[in-house]
């Protein structure tokens, strides 16, 4: 049987800086609609509409940084995720 040098290889054709766009945007739309309920909880409360703004744009801040400068460095220096063939 021939090689055939027509094979469609992911990693070669697919550019890699898109992985990085892609987790961008999860981690903003999960920031977002976090952060949507958690300003629900206080809106009857003692925030004043000002304050929710606020409120709203730090939680999406805290999501990115615990996810960027915690979570995601912990996660991917685990060891089972090494390619080691």
């Amino acid at each position: 049987m021939g090689v055939h040098n027509n094979i469609h290889i992911p990693k070669e054709s697919w550019p890699y800086w898109t992985w990085f766009a892609i987790e961008f945007f999860i981690v903003l739309a999960v920031g977002a609609l976090s952060s949507r309920e958690i300003v629900r909880l206080f809106e009857k409360t003692l925030v004043d509409p000002g304050m929710q703004n606020w409120l709203f744009f730090g939680v999406i801040g805290a999501i990115f940084v615990a996810w960027y400068m915690v979570i995601r460095r912990l996660v991917f220096k685990r060891p089972i995720l090494e390619n080691r063939w």
